[in-house]
């Protein structure tokens, strides 16, 4: 008894940590896999498989949900932001898998196959491989003395040695400088060979990269005005880098300096069937359809009376955005707490929520009742979509995948925001209970072995007796049925 109530403690323990490990129950698992073919069951079908994959490029497929990861357009500076919050709190909040992602970016970003050419650039390479902050830092100074003008030196010290937006602004300056240079001589030259072309991508992604931190740095200094410009500029100078999501950092100024004109003005580009969607994109709409009405807006007047049509294409907009990602309203209501955005997002997951709800979280208060009506109406959402894991309403059936690439990118000490909540399956009720009544057998035959000693035999003793008396009864049953045919 004991050595059977040790065995079912370990088969809970393992079931367990299957379930919240991999979010399925391993005994439900085997026998649907493995036990129900051999028993004549229904023919197996594989399970969609789950990549994750740092990318541009928004694939949907309905057949096999991917979870891309996208670069956090609104990423924070990492010496000025990410390195004091650690100072002030202690705590780390980028994850490594965060972090190696954004190493991966800057290997693809600024370095090309021509770095050998350049004793500077040969330098950069190595220091953007490295994993300690201070060698990247040293590798950044020794490229500096070998070439004054090596843009991505100073684009690494703006990055993790300025302690401050003011000090990143002066060292993105001097990358600027420099990247215009380098990226007017690589125009002269690009249709020489493809390992020119190779440097002009290069030196253009450079040249983008700066101008749009500089934008950013302009919005945390308070010149709001100078940096829609910029960002502006930038969009139109290289219309076809969209695919860099400038146009979220543009709708985030725009929402702060209150343009809402000009803000639908972006939306009605980039809001479109054929784009890819975000949070920024669906919540922004959707804000802008709750302040025609969000201020006169009251739950117990519009049940009496019925919703107007203005009402009714807010709250259908705020569907469509809860739809897209169910995550924001707990982190827009203060439900939940806000950590730092970490670097790269996961579309439709709680990373793009936080990332979210970071920077638009001051919009939604602004405008007054705003919060109240999303507060009214962001749960209607989830009695239209009955299981949102098997299909949708306006979007793509919800990923799977999220809270596992979620767990990857956010901070251990965030509480990742799960959805749908996964309900225990059978099994593990069945192996809980069946550990306690095997502990508590055990326990009891310790204290009072001789007691169930008799109650064993007193069990067996009635379950043979209950079986004559079935298979007495049964047989006299079929005997009187057989009679009564027989008349």
């Amino acid at each position: 008894t004991v050595t059977s109530s040790f065995i079912s403690g370990l088969i809970f323990v393992f079931e367990w940590w299957h379930f919240r490990k991999y979010g399925t129950s391993f005994i439900e698992q085997v026998s649907v896999s493995h036990l129900r073919p051999l028993i004549g069951g229904a023919e197996n079908t594989p399970p969609a498989t789950t990549s994750f994959s740092a990318g541009e490029n928004e694939t949907s497929r309905q057949n096999m949900p991917e979870c891309k990861v996208w670069r956090n357009p609104l990423n924070l500076f990492r010496g000025a932001e990410y390195s004091r919050y650690m100072w002030v709190t202690g705590k780390e909040p980028l994850t490594y898998y965060d972090m190696n992602l954004s190493a991966q970016d800057h290997q693809n970003f600024f370095t090309c196959d021509t770095d050998a050419l350049r004793p500077s650039d040969t330098v950069m390479q190595k220091a953007w491989r490295e994993r300690n902050p201070q060698a990247r830092i040293k590798a950044a100074y020794q490229a500096l003395e070998l070439n004054n003008d090596c843009a991505t030196a100073y684009v690494l010290l703006a990055e993790e040695e300025a302690t401050t937006i003011v000090d990143a602004e002066k060292y993105f300056k001097q990358a600027l400088k420099a990247g215009e240079m380098i990226y007017r001589k690589s125009q002269n030259c690009h249709s020489q060979s493809p390992q020119h072309e190779a440097q002009l991508r290069r030196d253009t992604n450079v040249l983008v990269y700066v101008k749009r931190r500089l934008a950013m740095c302009a919005r945390k200094l308070g010149r709001i005005r100078e940096a829609v410009k910029m960002m502006r500029d930038l969009m139109k100078e290289f219309p076809l880098l969209s695919m860099l999501n400038i146009h979220e950092n543009l709708l985030e100024a725009l929402l702060e300096l209150q343009a809402y004109a000009d803000v639908q003005a972006v939306l009605a580009k980039y809001d479109d069937i054929s784009l890819p969607k975000s949070a920024a994109i669906c919540y922004t709409a959707a804000l802008l359809k709750a302040r025609a009405v969000s201020e006169r807006f009251s739950p117990e007047t519009a049940s009496k009376r019925g919703l107007s049509t203005a009402e009714i294409n807010a709250v259908e907009a705020i569907h469509r955005a809860v739809e897209f990602n169910p995550h924001v309203p707990k982190y827009l209501l203060e439900m939940k707490s806000l950590v730092l955005p970490p670097e790269h997002i996961l579309k439709r997951g709680d990373s793009e929520a936080v990332a979210y709800a970071f920077f638009h979280l001051q919009h939604w208060k602004r405008i007054e009742g705003a919060l109240n009506l999303l507060h009214c109406t962001w749960e209607g959402t989830f009695r239209m979509i009955p299981y949102p894991l098997e299909k949708g309403h306006l979007f793509y059936p919800y990923p799977s995948c999220t809270e596992t690439a979620d767990r990857e990118l956010l901070p251990t000490f965030h509480e990742v925001s799960v959805y749908p909540q996964k309900e225990l399956p059978f099994f593990i009720h069945f192996t809980a209970g069946l550990c306690s009544f095997s502990a508590m057998l055990a326990l009891l035959t310790h204290q009072f072995p001789e007691l169930m000693v008799i109650f064993a035999k007193a069990v067996s003793i009635i379950s043979v007796t209950g079986l004559a008396e079935y298979g007495f009864y049964s047989h006299r049953s079929e005997r009187l049925q057989c009679e009564s045919l027989k008349k």
